[in-house]
């Protein structure tokens, strides 16, 4: 048994990952942890050094060395494109669009509803379009076409308050995650698969993996726009991958791995950090992108990133990295 699986015995299922690392951390740093939460996890407390901090888990930020300036700066895509627009970095671009009337005097014109249709116009009527303020690759995804675009409107407008339509890019995606200027971290992400069986569609095979989807609280995975495609049946073995997000949480896969041009990635995404004025978070980006001139975009940063990643690679060592930054950064230890 893993010292995480004994930590998360007797524990809910619902019992969230940072809290589960925390303990971890804690009892190997010395400190003591605490719930506050009747069991559920959503609240704990750490001390040690003659300090204590309380976190909050599941929803809340367990990176509290970031400013909630930054953190929310960060968590709106279309602010934190302009900010490392600003600071020289290459982005997806792309402009944002409210969902609904309310609050619409408080903000400029041109970011409607109805707005959108005309930018997705400019864009070939194909877009890769996320929510604005979204997490796990919910809602993250290609559409194609005017329909789709109503449908998708019309099924995240009840979700989410906002979306951000960007131009479709395809290329290698890669994360790092950097606590101040150094890289804990980088691996690549895959696209979601599903594996053939030489009778079953792939429309049917993709329907089949949407109730894990679901129970997570994450919108059903789209599939491949291409025509016809939905209904080839792969044969058995095959793996077909799935266009659009890349999200563990969503199917998708990572892998330790850097970049070609690592050096000139990993400068790029301390300045994106800087940009936003962060101490940790997580950068995403594309390299080797399909007919662009730019050698790396930026597509987002995370200033609250899962690590469960690092618990199914056995990399228990950089969990205790990451968790000995923030406890260090509150003051409750000097190792």
């Amino acid at each position: 048994m893993t010292q995480f699986r004994a930590i998360r015995a007797g524990k809910p299922a619902h019992y969230p990952d940072q809290t589960i690392y925390a303990e971890y951390a804690a009892d190997a740093l010395g400190l003591t942890f605490a719930e506050r939460d009747g069991g559920n996890g959503l609240i704990f407390e750490v001390s040690g050094a003659g300090q204590r901090a309380v976190f909050g888990a599941g929803r809340g930020s367990f990176f509290p060395q970031n400013t909630a300036t930054a953190a929310t700066l960060a968590n709106d895509k279309h602010m934190a494109n302009v900010l490392m627009a600003r600071a020289g970095l290459a982005t997806l671009g792309g402009d944002y669009f409210f969902l609904h009337d309310r609050h619409r005097k408080h903000r400029p014109p041109g970011h409607e509803r109805l707005d959108a249709y005309g930018y997705f116009n400019d864009l070939g009527n194909r877009a890769f379009i996320k929510p604005l303020n979204g997490s796990r690759g919910d809602f993250a995804q290609i559409v194609d076409g005017l329909d789709a675009l109503t449908t998708y409107l019309d099924s995240v407008e009840r979700h989410y308050d906002a979306v951000l339509i960007q131009p479709v890019c395809t290329g290698r995606e890669f994360r790092a995650l950097l606590l101040d200027d150094e890289i804990v971290y980088s691996v690549v992400k895959a696209e979601p698969s599903v594996i053939g069986d030489g009778e079953t569609s792939l429309r049917d095979l993709v329907a089949a993996e949407q109730p894990m989807l679901e129970w997570q609280g994450i919108s059903a995975a789209p599939l491949d726009p291409r025509p016809g495609k939905p209904d080839f049946v792969p044969a058995k073995g095959e793996y077909v991958w799935l266009d659009g997000r890349h999200n563990l949480s969503a199917g998708g896969g990572m892998a330790f791995d850097e970049p070609d041009n690592a050096e000139a990635a990993f400068a790029a995404a301390r300045t994106a950090l800087k940009a936003l004025g962060l101490r940790a978070g997580a950068v995403d980006f594309f390299t080797n992108i399909e007919g662009d001139s730019e050698p790396l975009r930026v597509i987002e940063v995370n200033a609250n990133p899962s690590i469960r990643f690092l618990e199914d690679a056995g990399r228990a060592d950089l969990i205790l990295r990451i968790w000995r930054h923030t406890f260090a950064s509150l003051g409750l230890t000097d190792v």
